[in-house]
């Protein structure tokens, strides 16, 4: 049976991913901080789901829990990174800043290490990151988190040159607006998807080993233009 990890599986898009991933037959473990959540979703999905305690700010304890959820399963092919936080900080207070660093930055890169250590001594496994479309540019409402985001692509691009040719996949996802509660109360936001339609396209996207796939498929055209546009373009569209 094929295992996988999913670390932010108590909410949104993770959440979401471990209800089509047990349906398809997968071994899986969960881990997030909501420990309640995450027996709620053990309750719903069956026993057989491990849960995990995890908080990747935690950084010096991701290695042990995680080293857990694989002692459990026996066996992980995947690994799923959903974590994630994105706090309105207009008036960039610095503890929402540092959160959101901790949590989208070094929580992130702990564990997205930890699964390339484990796939390169299998020679084998898929590591799965949420980005954003947000990563393409930078906003003036959640500054840190497009920065955040940025990081992901890039430090997902890294680890796929260096594991790629070990026969390790490594894939991107960046959605758009999915509404999740991540994203509740936000204002501007357009091509709204519902959180069970994404994940379900991410699972495909993730069963086809794509390198990099938007969610819906339509943001690539927005992705476009925002990399096209001049800087003062797009200052103007973002303020």
């Amino acid at each position: 049976m094929r295992g996988a990890i999913i670390v932010g599986a108590s909410s949104g898009l993770g959440r979401e991913l471990a209800r089509i991933m047990a349906s398809d037959g997968w071994s899986l473990g969960v881990a997030g901080r909501n420990l309640a959540a995450l027996e709620a979703l053990r309750a719903e999905l069956g026993p057989g789901i491990r849960v995990r305690s995890l908080d990747v700010t935690r950084t010096d304890s991701v290695a042990s829990s995680l080293n857990a959820l694989l002692e459990d399963l026996g066996r992980v092919d995947c690994v799923v990174l959903s974590s994630g936080i994105s706090p309105y900080n207009r008036r960039l207070q610095w503890a929402l800043e540092e959160s959101t660093i901790a949590t989208n930055v070094a929580g992130f890169a702990a564990c997205a290490n930890w699964a390339a250590h484990h796939f390169f001594e299998r020679k084998a496994g898929h590591l799965v990151g949420i980005s954003s479309v947000a990563s393409l540019r930078r906003s003036p409402a959640v500054p840190a988190y497009n920065a955040s985001k940025a990081f992901v692509s890039h430090y997902l691009e890294g680890l796929r040159f260096n594991l790629e040719k070990y026969g390790v996949s490594v894939t991107e996802i960046r959605p758009g607006y999915v509404d999740t509660p991540m994203t509740e109360g936000q204002k501007g936001m357009f091509w709204v998807v519902q959180a069970p339609a994404a994940a379900r396209q991410i699972y495909s996207a993730i069963m086809r080993r794509k390198k990099v796939a938007y969610v819906p498929r339509r943001w690539a055209l927005v992705a476009l233009a925002a990399r096209l546009a001049p800087g003062a373009l797009y200052r103007r569209l973002s303020n």
